[in-house]
């Protein structure tokens, strides 16, 4: 899992670091120095408010947000599904991480009560929300349908 304020990747032909804008997530990049290619995003980026916000709002694709904390074990077995929908939809989304505990404003903010849970936004809008562990085929699922 990535953080946003590292979400600088190094490019993989020359070692040049690169700094991934928040709409530019899903989109395949060229490295500022050597112009080789960047790939989209395919590991869940942990997001902060600030993060959260600049994401949801200005991503191109659906994105989807699980909110979890560290003690939470189901949390603990459902993120290899998560971490397998992040890679099996990059380019065509973006997965997002919140840990509840250390912001609970954004767990408050969308009436999460019970983790994990699973909100999907597209264009800036939720458009779904799932309690409980979910496999990655039905969150793949919840993506796909978002642009429907």
């Amino acid at each position: 899992m990535l953080s946003l304020a590292r979400m600088i990747r190094a490019c993989p032909a020359c070692g040049t670091s690169n700094r991934i804008p928040g709409r530019h997530l899903a989109d395949t990049g060229r490295c500022g120095s050597c112009k080789a290619a960047l790939a989209p995003l395919d590991v869940p980026l942990d997001a902060d408010p600030q993060d959260f916000e600049e994401i949801t709002r200005t991503a191109k694709v659906p994105v989807l947000v699980d909110f979890w904390a560290e003690w939470c074990g189901p949390c603990r077995a459902v993120a290899p599904e998560v971490k397998r929908v992040a890679e099996d939809m990059a380019g065509k989304a973006v997965v997002l991480k919140v840990d509840t505990e250390r912001h609970p404003e954004l767990a408050a903010r969308f009436g999460v009560r019970g983790i994990p849970n699973f909100i999907v936004f597209d264009g800036g809008k939720q458009v779904r929300q799932q309690a409980g562990a979910v496999g990655h085929q039905e969150l793949r699922r919840f993506l796909e349908q978002a642009r429907n």
